[in-house]
């Protein structure tokens, strides 16, 4: 076994989904990179939690020590013929070594498991992007409205890819079905294979005239404007997925989905740290020794009072209930904390040095 990925994540064989999943979340946080973490230990971490996370993967690795996308047991470096026939090998075997991979997942459940669906194939694909959001904006639910280049259906042809008024025919390779069967040698003999259509693409029709506007494709590179509701108390690197949103999918297939990953950008007064916000304030020589009330603003704009202690030291931090960022899905929010600087003047008037001369003079 190359990795322990129980040993990664702290978690014994026997934890639960739940447990692997709190795991996680508690060293992904340690060790981010946009916290100071080390992207090598973070990719680890992640790795070991997208094997133990998936039920079939974890089931794999249990049995062989690896997961099995490309290679088989006993080393997962390819595929090794002593391992099937013995150490003698196979002998004169006229074989297609690309196509084990489709015959072992067929024989063992893994590699390519399932047969690639017609709507799976027009699906649109996912898009991905990135938001910056500002502090302040995470106090609250913010709706976001951008321009977004994609694929988007064919206004001509509704997505259909035919050109109007025009009928869609049955495809004469198939017949209608989307599949065809393919008869594949290979090292452990003749394989019938039943893979997607060829000339139609796993439709079952074919379209009379193609759309003079997306070729027969459904679909033409297009811009749509995207509004996204961000909820209160999101952090950087959270992703909102919006259903429907990605690019459209061919002929009339399902569009896919867009993946929003939220930046949220460092501010100069506050600083994050979970739900909470840390912040510092200077306080001159006599407030600090007397006690005072002082006019501070928060992260929302609203003044407040800020009554400070006599005898207050440099560094001491005043809590401020309530007052943080939401938590997220919540309705609670996190605390401020003001730490106190205690401002010792570098120049002096006469008058100042005399009165501190006077101090001094009374031990003080």
């Amino acid at each position: 076994m190359s990795k322990d990925y129980y040993e990664i994540l702290g978690v014994s064989k026997n934890a639960s989904q739940e447990e692997v999943k709190k795991a996680f979340h508690r060293l992904a946080h340690k060790h981010h990179p946009n916290k100071g973490g080390e992207e090598k230990k973070f990719k680890e971490i992640n790795e070991a939690y997208q094997i133990l996370s998936n039920q079939e993967k974890r089931a794999q690795y249990d049995q062989y020590g690896q997961v099995f996308e490309g290679g088989m047991p006993g080393g997962g470096q390819g595929f090794d013929p002593s391992w099937f026939w013995g150490q003698g090998g196979a002998q004169n075997v006229e074989s297609d070594m690309s196509d084990l991979s489709d015959v072992f997942g067929d024989f063992f459940g893994f590699g390519q498991r399932t047969r690639r669906k017609t709507k799976d194939i027009k699906k649109g694909s996912d898009i991905r992007i990135e938001l910056e959001l500002s502090l302040e904006e995470v106090l609250k639910e913010t709706k976001k409205i951008f321009s977004l280049k994609k694929n988007i259906t064919c206004s001509r042809c509704q997505g259909t890819g035919a050109e109007p008024g025009t009928k869609l025919n049955e495809c004469s390779s198939c017949r209608g079905l989307g599949q065809v069967q393919q008869i594949k040698r290979t090292i452990l003999g003749s394989f019938t294979q039943t893979t997607i259509c060829p000339e139609c693409g796993g439709e079952g029709q074919r379209p009379e005239k193609p759309c003079n506007v997306c070729r027969g494709e459904g679909r033409i590179k297009g811009e749509e404007d995207i509004e996204v509701v961000i909820p209160a108390g999101v952090d950087t690197n959270q992703m909102i997925k919006i259903l429907g949103q990605g690019n459209a999918g061919r002929k009339s297939g399902k569009s896919g989905d867009l993946y929003v990953r939220i930046l949220v950008k460092p501010n100069h007064d506050f600083e994050r740290r979970g739900d909470d916000l840390y912040s510092s304030i200077g306080v001159n020589l006599t407030q600090a020794v007397l006690g005072d009330e002082i006019e501070t603003q928060l992260l929302d704009k609203t003044k407040i009072l800020l009554r400070i202690p006599g005898g207050t030291e440099s560094g001491k931090v005043l809590r401020i209930s309530g007052k943080g960022i939401p938590r997220f899905g919540g309705h609670n929010r996190g605390d401020v904390y003001i730490e106190l600087i205690v401002r010792i003047p570098k120049k002096l008037t006469r008058r100042q040095k005399e009165l501190l001369e006077e101090l001094k003079r009374e031990s003080l």
